[in-house]
């Protein structure tokens, strides 16, 4: 346990942002879940609407460093792929 105020500071912090961190992949992993049942599903019209959803979550993260921008870009293009087999 530190022994400095900034220190122990440190450690509250850093546990609020991992839960904080946790939360948000937690999230972003389950849109694009959804995305995928929607997709294998072969439900076009849902997938879509995820597919929006999924896109603004990828970009959110990744402007917020959780993700890097090169994997979120690599996801959404798999997603877009994935989603024109549809038609």
């Amino acid at each position: 346990m530190p022994n400095i105020k900034s220190a122990k500071k440190r450690v509250l912090v850093t546990s609020t942002k991992n839960l904080q961190n946790k939360a948000a992949k937690s999230a972003l992993r389950t849109d694009l879940k959804k995305f995928d049942q929607a997709a294998e599903n072969g439900e076009k019209a849902e997938a879509q609407d995820l597919y929006k959803k999924a896109v603004v979550a990828l970009d959110k993260a990744a402007s917020e460093g959780l993700i890097h921008k090169n994997n979120a870009a690599n996801k959404k293009s798999k997603m877009t792929r994935r989603l024109n087999k549809l038609a």
